[in-house]
């Protein structure tokens, strides 16, 4: 099995900034695509974030509502993934959900999810 624990959320005032990383462990191969999604109250998930690591370098994908505040890392090392977020506003408020597309053999890969951290932007 592999999981996933998210830390960093918590109440920030509007202009502030947070930083979410997310550990991966357990029976793990390789870690594909990294991402962070998020869910407010009374929405649906939605994609923020991925990065793919590929033999040089690292691709990363943002929603058009968080480009240019967010930045999303991974350190493949530690099997980490971060999200920079900075310039937070109350719109950026809620449950945000760490993802992983783990191999745990050459021959089976599936998506993992996090058990979420709560971000509340203060006006």
């Amino acid at each position: 099995q592999v999981q996933l624990v998210e830390s960093g959320g918590g109440l920030v005032q509007a202009g502030g900034s947070l930083r979410l990383s997310c550990a991966a462990s357990g029976s793990i191969f390789k870690i594909n695509a990294m991402g962070w999604y998020r869910q407010a109250s009374g929405k649906q998930r939605e994609l923020v974030a991925t990065v793919t690591s590929l033999t040089s370098r690292s691709v990363t994908n943002y929603a058009d509502s968080v480009k240019g505040r967010f930045t999303i890392s991974r350190d493949d090392a530690k099997r980490m993934v971060y999200l920079q977020i900075n310039s937070l506003i109350p719109e950026d408020t809620g449950v945000y959900y760490c993802n992983a597309d783990v191999s745990t053999t050459m021959w089976s890969r599936r998506e993992y999810w996090g058990q979420g951290t709560q971000v509340t932007v203060s006006s």
